[in-house]
């Protein structure tokens, strides 16, 4: 079998290279010129150079190929102006897809990597309810509202087209470098949550995304959305406490911030990133992103339709991740 994965170099595209391989699959990493091959050293990948400006871009890197399999993870999770989020993660799909169907390439399977983001605020009322597929998506930042609108475009597509849509909450693991930001933080004494109401976070180690996505290659529906976590509700406090343990646990002072100031922070740093051109972590989309209370969802029918089970919880995972963030360096 023959299985695309665009976004190949990234953190959850570069694990879902090595389990296509682990399953003998031909594996064609589809990667930018510009892009980092830290992760992708085995000989038995394929490349392929993939340009998501133009359906006729699109065209001419895939003429020729056909593939059995499509995981589209590429997109953008940070960008400088809010317009960019959508010219790459919502415009990019549409001329990705509709390169696809220009060429008569018809996977068995294409899935879309979306996000929990998604959703925004939209159960914030304790006490929280799991968020699930049939409640209206709100989107309260830039990055959810693009890939909402690529969502929906998959959607218009027709019944011809064999898609399935995965919903993660936050990814953590191994080369991930959001997240590793706070060990980082926590390494250098410091440590900080945000608002003093409840919150309820989720999240999904890399490797349980990556088994959802094979799960859905062949017993997904088409066209049905799928939340992924671990299946349990945590606290910042519960993610901080572990890693300040696996970090051998330093002293450390922790602050709760007051929304009002984190969101003075974040206008300042959006200010000041539109005037120098850098990107910066406090930014319009991360002040909503941190606002945002509750963060469950519901994994049932990943469960119940794909045979989806995390192994692993958080515990393990952030005891994983710190191993590796000191194994190489990085802590």
């Amino acid at each position: 079998m023959k299985i695309l994965v665009t976004g190949a170099s990234g953190f959850i595209g570069s694990f879902i290279v090595e389990e296509a391989l682990k399953r003998g699959m031909e594996t064609w990493a589809g990667v930018r010129k510009s892009s980092s091959r830290q992760y992708l050293t085995d000989k038995r990948i394929h490349f392929i150079n993939l340009d998501f400006s133009s359906e006729k871009a699109m065209e001419e890197c895939l003429r020729g190929h056909d593939f059995d399999y499509i995981v589209h993870t590429a997109g953008a999770t940070k960008c400088l102006h809010t317009e960019d989020f959508f010219r790459i993660n919502t415009e990019g799909t549409k001329n990705f897809v509709h390169a696809i169907l220009n060429l008569g390439i018809n996977p068995k399977r294409f899935v879309y990597l979306s996000s929990l983001s998604v959703f925004g605020a939209i159960k914030e009322k304790m006490p929280h309810a799991e968020i699930k597929e049939d409640d209206v998506p709100k989107p309260n930042t830039a990055y959810g509202k693009s890939k909402l609108e690529a969502e929906k475009f998959l959607d218009s597509i027709g019944n011809d087209f064999h898609y399935v849509i995965l919903r993660p909450t936050g990814v953590y693991g191994p080369r991930e470098k959001d997240y590793f930001m706070m060990a980082k933080s926590i390494k250098g004494h410091f440590d900080t949550a945000v608002g003093y109401r409840h919150q309820d976070i989720t999240f999904v180690y890399v490797e349980d995304v990556v088994q959802a996505v094979f799960l859905s290659l062949d017993r997904a529906m088409d066209g049905r959305k799928y939340f992924l976590s671990d299946g349990n509700v945590y606290t910042s406090k519960d993610f901080s406490d572990l890693i300040h343990r696996e970090l051998g646990s330093p002293w450390w002072i922790r602050l709760r911030v007051p929304l009002f100031i984190l969101k003075a922070a974040t206008f300042i740093g959006q200010r000041i990133a539109n005037m120098t051109g850098k990107m910066t972590p406090l930014n319009d989309d991360k002040y909503n992103i941190l606002k945002q209370r509750n963060w469950k969802c519901d994994i049932e029918p990943a469960i119940d339709e794909l045979g989806y089970h995390p192994h692993v919880k958080l515990e393990e995972g952030v005891r994983r991740a710190m191993a590796w963030y000191k194994a190489n360096k990085w802590l």
